[in-house]
């Protein structure tokens, strides 16, 4: 498990040995899994647990932001994202 940013007291985190597509987990009061790349090339939730709907909006838009900072990492650490 890597650490790739810390915002609005969540990790945000690469497993190392995870399974494509490109995604990240939020790990904080509550969890998340957002794809990095999904089927309109945007980001994508997969799911969210424990996250009321103001706080998974600015997570998103914080995940957003920094997207291409964690396909760089994804890469870094599986190799080319899908």
């Amino acid at each position: 498990m890597v650490v790739v940013h810390r915002a609005h007291g969540y990790r945000f985190v690469i497993y190392t040995q995870d399974h494509a597509p490109a995604h990240i987990h939020l790990i904080g009061a509550g969890n998340a899994k957002i794809n990095l790349i999904g089927p309109d090339g945007s980001i994508e939730l997969v799911f969210a647990i424990g996250i009321k709907r103001p706080e998974l909006r600015r997570l998103l838009e914080e995940v957003a932001a920094r997207r291409d900072d964690f396909l760089q990492d994804w890469e870094r650490i599986h190799g080319e994202a899908d």
